[in-house]
């Protein structure tokens, strides 16, 4: 998350904090065919798993809508 403007970095620290009281949030998606969800905050995408029988949430990547789509990265 280094590479994000300091303005976009609290929110989406914010959202990702918040994904532990509720790890499935009004407006995340569940990605097709993955196991992973998708979180918008503005311009960026939070890519994240839910491990439910651990209480884990993991993040799997933060990117900007552009280049959260490219599938493999």
């Amino acid at each position: 998350m280094d590479s994000i403007p300091h303005g976009a970095f609290g929110r989406l620290s914010k959202k990702i904090l918040s994904l532990e009281s509720v790890p499935r949030p009004h407006g995340c998606k569940k990605l097709g065919g993955r196991e992973e969800y998708r979180l918008r905050v503005g311009a960026y995408r939070i890519l994240y798993t839910v491990d439910d029988a651990r209480r884990l949430v993991e993040i799997v990547a933060v990117r900007h809508r552009k280049d959260a789509s490219r599938r493999g990265t």
